[in-house]
């Protein structure tokens, strides 16, 4: 895939990139390694006043760099000034607790002193994804740079300027020393720097086949890596819930980033006696969404960020309904130019169609209907995904049950999945493995080491 701003809305070609080549990711990496003696070296307070620097940075050019994030991948603008914003909030976080998630832990033993430390690994390689050009990163680079590390992004291929600027911010902040530095390269360079003994460590959020080629890759030359890959989370309705909330939610849950989120909701799974009330009110709702142009704040929903992704959503759509599948909305890509695909809703889903526990990666959202709270855990497990699951109700029995039984790395009970800076996030089964955000992210990418001091 050539690196290169495609305009999604018009398909315009905005700037394209040369990949860079050996000798440029060389020096790169030579300018990491020497990065990281500086970066470990300082003081978490130094650290933090950079990292600081970086958020208030963030916040005021957000307008100007949601721009750039709209244009490269058709978010609508006012949710990629959002996520912008978000990026601060996790510097700010990371800034102020950093110091405390790594302080050393005392452990009482049989030695005079022991106690547990937490020590930076050095060149972590960030291999990221386009639908959160800005939050992927800086989910990474908050804590990797307070832990001591320093970061190597190879950014999607169709993000480039988003991935320069966000070099650029980290840079002007006062990480000036190559800390953070934006390696222009295609998907097929990623495997040598892998192989590379300066690069310690990996992380990458992104598909199954990227996450596999890079966890083996890492895994081959014995490197920690730290997996955020798809998901087809169920949102699980029962009859205590409250409807209008559920509703109102499950559109937004849908259609975050245009349906273009691992933790985005898929799958509705609703209890049989509400499902004919749900169905009718969420695609009255889907139906009203506003479909167009990024740019306006009209728009609810805008283009799909590649044709590849709008060819195989369509398909995916187009298979389900051949094997049995209701369409009850949309189904049909939408104008002449653009990648614009309209809200859909399928119901009457049989195993066989792809929606029923495939990932589906624009705003397609399946409804199943069951009858009891063991069916609808059957339901939520039955893909081989386990990302994030909502679940609506009012009983806390209920809730407790769902909390405990479905297979993902987050549950949240009346409430949208999101990622918090102060709560790990990450999945289990095929949506990876490992944790960012939190205390739990910013030890991933260190040294966990034991000290014993028998006598001194």
């Amino acid at each position: 895939m050539p690196i290169a701003s495609v305009n999604p809305a018009t398909g315009e070609t905005i700037a394209t990139f040369e990949a860079l080549g050996a000798a440029d990711v060389e020096q790169k990496l030579r300018h990491a390694v020497s990065a990281f003696e500086i970066n470990r070296g300082r003081s978490f307070a130094d650290r933090a006043k950079r990292l600081r620097n970086v958020a208030a940075l963030l916040e005021d050019r957000a307008p100007d760099l949601a721009r750039t994030i709209t244009l490269e991948m058709g978010k609508p603008l006012q949710a990629a000034i959002a996520e912008v914003r978000k990026c601060a909030t996790v510097c700010r976080h990371y800034a102020k607790h950093a110091e405390a998630y790594l302080a050393p832990e005392k452990v009482s033993t049989d030695a005079q002193e022991s106690y547990v430390r937490f020590d930076p690994l050095g060149v972590v390689l960030a291999v990221m994804p386009w639908n959160f050009p800005y939050w992927q990163v800086f989910r990474f680079a908050a804590p990797a740079l307070m832990a001591g590390n320093v970061g190597l992004l190879k950014h999607a291929s169709n993000v480039p300027q988003s991935a320069l600027a966000i070099e650029d911010i980290i840079r002007e902040g006062g990480f000036d020393g190559g800390e953070f530095q934006t390696l222009l390269i295609g998907s097929d360079q990623v495997a040598a720097l892998l192989d590379d003994e300066r690069v310690k460590a990996a992380t990458l959020t992104g598909s199954e086949p990227a996450g596999a080629s890079v966890a083996s890759a890492a895994a081959r030359r014995i490197k920690k890596s730290v997996l955020e890959l798809g998901g087809s989370d169920p949102f699980v309705v029962m009859p205590s819930a409250d409807l209008e909330a559920a509703v109102e939610t499950a559109v937004k849950a849908r259609i975050v980033s245009n349906g273009q989120s691992c933790i985005a909701a898929k799958r509705f799974i609703v209890h049989e006696e509400i499902a004919d009330e749900f169905e009718k009110r969420f695609v009255a709702a889907m139906a009203a969404l506003t479909v167009g142009d990024p740019m306006d704040e009209a728009t609810d929903v805008g283009p799909l960020a590649t044709p590849q992704i709008v060819d195989d959503l369509d398909k995916q759509v187009r298979e389900s309904v051949a094997a049995g599948a209701t369409l009850l909305l949309g189904g049909k890509r939408l104008r002449d130019r653009g990648n614009f695909y309209a809200p859909t809703v399928l119901r009457d889903i049989p195993p066989s169609a792809p929606v029923y526990a495939e990932e589906t990666f624009g705003p397609v959202a399946s409804i199943f209907r069951v009858a009891d709270a063991d069916s609808a855990v059957k339901m939520a497990n039955v893909t081989t995904f386990g990302l994030g699951a909502s679940v609506w109700t009012n009983d806390r029995e209920e809730a407790d049950r769902f909390i405990e039984q479905i297979e993902s790395g987050q549950v949240f009970v009346n409430a949208m999945v999101a990622s918090d800076p102060r709560m790990p996030f990450g999945g289990v089964k095929h949506s990876g493995f490992g944790r960012e955000l939190g205390v739990y992210g910013i030890r991933e990418f260190t040294n966990i080491k034991t000290v014993w001091i028998a006598k001194l």
